[in-house]
């Protein structure tokens, strides 16, 4: 349990600590503003191309030793970002992504496996964990880079004694012997959880919230800023948003371990999620923002947790987890990389928020139907087994 938890407190800081620097760093190094986004962007592109891999990895090194894997490849791109030159800069930000994508897919397969009758806790526990270093490393970005004078590459590195701490908590469960193939596989030899509809309705509510999000924290302070907020205090309207949804991190895993389907807790995830937007989207007043951000923080706080939980509840033991996280987070991430940049596209061509917000709303609906799909009480390839079985009785019939 430890160490899951410390590996948790490991994946989100890397990446928003970058947020409140970019200023400095593109001020230092000459980057262009459009190169500057790519240190945001690209974890999100590897985190894609390297959940596809995942299961394969963990087939050959076991999870245990992969996540271990992980934590080395985020901490050796953590030092070579603060290097201070480009490259250097760019191969870490990639390593990050690399790193952080193989600790992000394995997690949920892990949970299955050591803990299968304490999913939701456990889920809770490290989304949770997730999102409170989250929501702290951009806030300690600027005071450890400025106010300590430490400047943006030491504020950067100083994620690293983190990781340190987590590979010692993590390395006792290197002992523990990788049980690969103990039971049978569920699904018949060359089935694949690609041919899956629940596996593509879980991968699309994991995909599509995850766009919502980061379009979210990335164009908050602009949107609030375009509304007459100070862009200091639009700034720290991220760190609303972020912390609005930790209970739901906790809460929504532990409720939906214990309904027998999921439909609803997905229909209030996406009610949330649409009063949220729809408030930014009036823009009337400070109070009417303030409450949306907060209704849209406890949705998207709900939403990454119960996506994940989704992940070990569709999947009958921790190889299927595994599979299934790996599509989920490979789809997801891809969307979330091109999130941003076409809320960004939208605004440019329109001059005007009102477009991408509505675009987000609509996003939002779909990903809400997709996670209804996904709250049934089926397991992935299960459908396709019964159209099987269907055919097997008609045939015999």
């Amino acid at each position: 349990m430890a160490g899951i938890i410390f590996v948790a407190f490991n994946l989100r800081p890397a990446i928003t600590s970058v947020g409140p620097l970019i200023g400095l760093i593109r001020d230092e190094t000459g980057i262009s503003n459009s190169t500057a986004g790519l240190l945001t962007t690209l974890p999100l592109v590897a985190f894609a191309l390297m959940s596809a891999f995942v299961p394969r990895i963990a087939q050959r090194l076991g999870s245990e030793w992969s996540i271990l894997l992980g934590l080395c490849l985020l901490g050796t791109g953590i030092v070579a970002r603060s290097a201070g030159m480009l490259p250097p800069l760019f191969m870490g930000t990639v390593l990050i992504g690399l790193g952080v994508g193989l600790c992000n897919v394995l997690l949920p397969g892990m949970v299955k496996e050591k803990f299968p009758n304490k999913v939701g806790l456990m889920t809770g526990l490290y989304t949770f964990s997730m999102g409170i270093w989250a929501g702290f490393a951009p806030g300690f970005s600027v005071p450890l880079a400025e106010n300590m004078g430490l400047g943006w590459r030491l504020s950067l590195g100083v994620w690293v004694i983190m990781i340190v701490v987590a590979i010692v908590v993590w390395i006792p469960q290197l002992r523990v012997r990788n049980k690969k193939s103990e039971s049978p596989p569920v699904s018949a030899p060359g089935v694949s959880v690609w041919n899956s509809p629940i596996a593509w309705q879980v991968t699309l509510f994991m995909g599509l919230q995850s766009m919502v999000y980061f379009s979210a924290t990335t164009w908050l302070p602009e949107i609030l800023h375009s509304q007459g907020r100070d862009i200091a205090d639009a700034g720290w309207m991220v760190t609303v948003l972020q912390f609005s949804g930790l209970p739901a991190n906790f809460i929504i895993p532990l409720l939906a371990d214990r309904l027998s389907n999921q439909k609803w807790i997905a229909f209030g995830i996406g009610a949330f999620c649409f009063s949220g937007l729809l408030g930014l989207l009036a823009g009337s007043s400070m109070v009417i923002a303030n409450i949306s951000i907060i209704l849209l923080g406890i949705g998207l706080g709900a939403a990454i947790s119960h996506s994940l939980t989704l992940i070990s509840l569709r999947a009958r033991n921790a190889r299927q987890a595994a599979s299934l996280s790996g599509m989920a987070q490979c789809v997801g991430y891809l969307l979330a990389a091109v999130g941003p940049i076409l809320i960004g596209s939208l605004y440019d061509l329109f001059h005007s928020w009102t477009i991408p917000l509505l675009f987000l709303m609509v996003i939002t609906f779909i990903f809400t139907v997709s996670g209804m799909g996904a709250g049934r009480d089926r397991f992935v390839l299960e459908e396709k087994r019964d159209y099987q079985k269907r055919n097997a009785t008609s045939t015999i019939a």
